[in-house]
């Protein structure tokens, strides 16, 4: 070999090096800028996130504010006509309590909807028409209070009313529609955000595998054993960190998803257990009604009957107020406020004073309505046939647990008792209805006449245990 073929071969050999060095110089720039692209990248798309998330929240609290207004104004109208039909005191109440939330809701929506010029100036057309609403009900009320009920009735066969309530609900639908449509396409923007934000992720982390292979490619050629070893320990600890990075990212997604339709589901069943509620209470009016339009004492008794405890059906239902795992509900909240209900709208109960005492005990969903129901029944019968004539008395409702644990529901009045001679739970549907409700919960009714007037009904819950366990596991 001459001298010039040496020459020539370390020539090559430096020119290849220089490339190889050039090349490497060229990698490790690219993979930095690729790290940092997809850096800058990845916090443009978090703060795009965080935006799109905060409309979403104020679409969210939109269309709760106007399904709540919506429901406000039928319970309104709905209390408005009752008492119309009825002259009951007992719609005055939740008609006035719909009016105030309808001015609370609709000022919660002027509120959150001012920064958007086309949802406000919606908001203040939909504002109008409840304000015209609202002022026709509370003179319709005025009216009948003044005992002009012929003014009252002239003032809603117009029917300028019923078509403005039925503008308001199709507007207002209309708007819930199109803040549901907003939702709907923010949601579909959020999960376009994420799925760039995860490739984003997956450039800089590429970069940076790209980044650290080139510079361990470095190190191996001058440490060759060791760079082997190590090659090794950081390929696993990265493939491992990626995995992990992927998992805690799709918990975190998992997570919020599911708490979101946890959200969504119990708005729709708080919506659902309210909306049977008013249907029930419509049916209640209407029975009334007929009531009124009824000569027959044996049908307006029949009547009477019935509405009682289709008003005691749609209490129970409105009342309901699940808890987080929307299975269960509190009996001590739940009978607290059915009884609240009875002594608001039964017309027997002016002079009776309803108390109440309940322990916080855990029931299922379903058979919270039950005992309601069952309350229901037996403060109505009591009402009906211990206080005749006006009677002033005290009706004591009780939920406790007996000296061997099982929950046991006790109505004990001191009116005028059971009449000499007749057996203690023979009576007439009422009683063949406590009956068979006690059964669903394993239970006999007990009665027992007191010594110094009155009578006691014990209904022993030993099912209540079984199906509070189930709730729980």
């Amino acid at each position: 070999m001459t001298m010039m073929s040496i020459a020539g071969e370390i020539s090559d050999g430096q020119g290849a090096t220089s490339r190889r060095r050039l090349l490497h110089g060229l990698a490790v720039f690219a993979s930095l800028a690729l790290v940092m692209l997809a850096a800058v990248a990845a916090l443009v798309l978090v703060e795009g996130i965080n935006r799109q998330i905060s409309d979403v929240l104020h679409t969210y609290e939109v269309r709760n504010q106007a399904r709540e207004l919506t429901i406000a104004l039928s319970e309104a109208e709905s209390s408005e006509r009752g008492y119309l039909l009825t002259r009951d005191q007992g719609y005055l109440e939740p008609y006035r309590r719909s009016a105030a939330t309808i001015g609370t809701r609709l000022l919660s929506l002027t509120t959150i909807t001012k920064d958007d010029p086309q949802q406000a100036a919606r908001v203040r057309s939909i504002a109008a028409g409840i304000v015209g609403r609202t002022e026709e009900m509370a003179r319709t009320i005025e009216l009948v209070e003044a005992q002009r009920v012929g003014e009252a009735r002239t003032l809603i066969e117009t029917g300028e009313g019923e078509r403005l309530m039925d503008s308001l609900r199709t507007t207002l639908g209309q708007f819930i529609t199109e803040e549901n449509q907003k939702l709907f396409e923010r949601n579909q923007r959020i999960d376009d955000s994420r799925r760039w934000l995860v490739g984003a992720i997956i450039a800089a982390l590429a970069g940076a595998v790209l980044l650290a292979y080139t510079l361990f490619m470095r190190a191996q050629r001058e440490v060759r054993a060791l760079a082997r070893s190590k090659d090794l320990l950081r390929s696993e600890n990265e493939v491992l960190e990626a995995h992990v990075l992927d998992r805690t990212q799709a918990l975190e997604e998992a997570r919020a998803r599911s708490e979101r339709e946890r959200q969504r589901v119990e708005a729709l069943l708080q919506d659902a257990n309210h909306r049977i509620g008013n249907s029930l209470a419509t049916v209640s009016s209407l029975l009334g009604l007929q009531l009124m339009r009824s000569k027959s004492e044996e049908v307006r008794a029949a009547l009477e009957a019935a509405r009682s405890r289709v008003h005691a059906i749609a209490s129970a239902h409105r009342r309901l107020r699940l808890g987080d795992d929307l299975e269960t509900a509190s009996a001590d909240e739940f009978l607290e406020a059915v009884l609240e209900d009875i002594a608001a709208t039964a017309t027997d109960a002016k002079a009776v004073t309803m108390v109440g005492t309940f322990d916080p005990i855990v029931v299922g969903a379903r058979d919270a309505t039950t005992m309601g129901i069952l309350v229901g029944e037996l403060v109505t019968n009591a009402l009906k046939h211990a206080f005749p004539d006006g009677r002033s008395g005290t009706i004591a409702v009780t939920l406790k647990r007996d000296p061997s644990g099982v929950p046991t529901l006790s109505v004990i009045d001191d009116g005028v008792g059971l009449a000499e001679g007749q057996e203690l739970g023979e009576g007439g549907l009422g009683s063949v209805i406590v009956k068979q409700l006690a059964n669903q919960f394993g239970g006999e009714p007990q009665y027992e006449r007191r010594t110094g007037g009155g009578l006691g009904v014990s209904v022993p819950l030993p099912g209540i245990e079984a199906v509070s366990s189930t709730a729980a596991d």
